[in-house]
């Protein structure tokens, strides 16, 4: 197989190419049949179907067979970028204390832009999240988990930041998949946490966002505590 002196495979330079192809495209156009491709990339069949399948995988374009089958365009989303970094951070040794640690100033931050989203759609979530949030009857642990996760979701979706966004993700596929953290198992944890996304909602409906920040400052606070006694609480 030729290579350049980079080592630059052949492989590779039709998969950048494909690549290329897709990202050109809207998402679910289609890019031809294999035949077709075979000849505009001047490549081998063998070749193609390993630099196709590189593609594939990093989600750009996706096969389909029988009647109109061939090669489509296609994209990753926010779930497939959150599952990975996880899992690389996962392998890496992270836990929820470090997430938690890198994520505090971002989630301060997305809160203070999220008070200026002028997205009504966006405002009307959280409005109505907000008056479910105030009528919810006694919650368990794990609906502040999900109450939490899902404020987090909307606050970062008002930050209009799509870094911020996804670190947010990240943080809190954390807390949902780490089973060792005893989180809110104490009825004064859920009760405040509870009164803190009150006032978060608060402040962020009201366009405040020198409160929206100082608010999210508290939660971080306030869950980095809860950690650690979590953490000193849990079987050695």
């Amino acid at each position: 197989m030729p290579t350049t002196l980079r080592g630059d495979t052949l492989v590779a330079r039709t998969a950048r190419a494909l690549a290329k192809l897709s990202l050109e495209s809207e998402e679910g156009a289609f890019l031809g049949p294999e035949d077709e491709l075979l000849v505009r990339l001047g490549i081998s069949r063998p070749t193609f179907r390993q630099a196709a399948k590189m593609v594939e995988n990093d989600r750009l374009i996706t096969v389909r067979r029988g009647v109109k089958g061939g090669f489509y365009v296609s994209r990753p989303d926010a779930a497939d970028a959150i599952r990975t970094l996880t899992r690389y951070l996962r392998l890496n040794g992270a836990n929820l204390h470090d997430m938690w640690a890198v994520s505090r100033l971002i989630m301060e931050e997305a809160a203070g832009l999220a008070a200026a989203c002028a997205d009504e759609g966006l405002r009307a979530r959280l409005d109505a999240f907000a008056a479910a949030n105030d009528g919810a009857a006694v919650e368990t642990a794990r609906d502040v988990v999900r109450a939490e996760t899902e404020l987090a979701g909307l606050v970062a979706a008002m930050s209009g930041n799509p870094a911020m966004q996804l670190m947010m993700s990240i943080t809190y596929s954390f807390g949902l998949e780490d089973d060792g953290v005893a989180l809110f198992h104490d009825p004064a944890q859920r009760q405040e946490a509870r009164r803190l996304r009150r006032e978060l909602c608060r402040a962020i409906l009201q366009h405040d966002a020198e409160v929206a920040r100082v608010m999210m400052r508290r939660r971080a606070a306030a869950m980095g505590e809860w950690l650690t006694q979590a953490a000193g609480a849990a079987p050695p």
